[in-house]
């Protein structure tokens, strides 16, 4: 069988919701050249894989099988021409950046704006993932780089430590410890604390600090992520171990809080930059891993802010 990549293409764009005047008009064809296109696409397969429905195209049966494979197939061709597309010209190519949650506010836009300052052709597709799942998206090849607090254990997964980042303990403005600069954590022992759901890495980061304290904390509310949980103590519901505050954070500016220093020096958590030894980035990857390690060395990133 003789496969041509434009007619499975037009193919694909049918299937997807597409007219063929609308495929005629997009790809600079007949209407006649892409419907002769298509029914010889049918008689290289062996059978209809187009209906008429109206005034539309339907897959029939054999088509909704077909096309499962096209879109694989297309897909790992417009990855290969992207692929070399960025050896041609690095500086428009895309870099896959997967990254925690919590990192969304203030690591992650930090480095993609400073490296866009030199790069500004790059494009970035941004995947946030939850802790407890991070490492998952990077083995399935997924995407190129990863920024977490997860260390993997994974042989053929590269780890370098970019920052530490210290835990602290969000009170209310009005609680009783909002004026302190140091808190012991068994000094709340009997509080509720608002934590994130079990699965979370960082939840059960703040459950053994507070048994290195001495206790079992008594859980008031579980958030799915960080703004719930903040949202919550600001409210009087709790206390929380949370990350501290960056400058330039969106949080920063929030007065119903106060971050108050833990004085366990374990109440911390390490970020990494992560990435697969097994395939070669390409040249926009590499460029955006490159700049995030030589930031990182410099230590050029944005400070805990001083309400933290």
């Amino acid at each position: 069988m003789h496969v041509d990549t434009d007619v499975v293409r037009w193919f694909q764009q049918v299937a997807d919701g597409m007219t063929v005047t609308e495929v005629s008009e997009l790809e600079r064809v007949t209407q006649s050249g892409v419907s002769r296109a298509l029914a010889r696409l049918e008689a290289e397969v062996g059978t209809p894989l187009l209906r008429r429905s109206g005034r539309t195209l339907r897959m029939t049966s054999a088509g909704s099988a077909f096309k499962r494979h096209v879109d694989a197939m297309l897909h790992q061709i417009d990855g290969g021409l992207a692929a070399v597309n960025q050896l041609i010209d690095p500086e428009t190519g895309t870099v896959a950046l997967a990254f925690e949650l919590s990192l969304g506010t203030w690591l992650v836009p930090d480095l993609v704006s400073s490296f866009r300052a030199d790069h500004p052709r790059v494009r970035f597709e941004l995947r946030q993932v939850r802790d407890e799942l991070v490492v998952s998206v990077l083995g399935r090849g997924e995407v190129d780089l990863q920024i977490s607090t997860v260390r993997p254990t994974d042989p053929a997964v590269q780890w370098r430590q970019l920052m530490v980042e210290p835990l602290r303990l969000a009170v209310a403005s009005g609680h009783r410890l909002a004026g302190r600069a140091l808190v012991l954590l068994d000094e709340v022992s009997s509080e509720p604390f608002i934590m994130l759901r079990p699965t979370s890495l960082l939840r059960q980061r703040c459950e053994d600090l507070c048994d290195r304290a001495g206790f079992a904390p008594t859980l008031g509310f579980e958030g799915d992520d960080l703004p719930t949980v903040r949202g919550f103590v600001a409210a009087g519901l709790g206390v929380a171990i949370v990350p501290a505050l960056r400058e330039g954070s969106p949080d920063e500016g929030t007065g119903s809080l106060r971050y108050v220093k833990i004085a366990d020096t374990l109440a911390a958590r390490g970020i990494g930059l992560t990435w697969s030894t097994g395939r070669r980035p390409l040249p926009a990857a590499e460029m955006f891993r490159e700049h995030t390690l030589s930031r990182a060395a410099a230590g050029r990133f944005p400070a805990v802010a001083r309400t933290g």
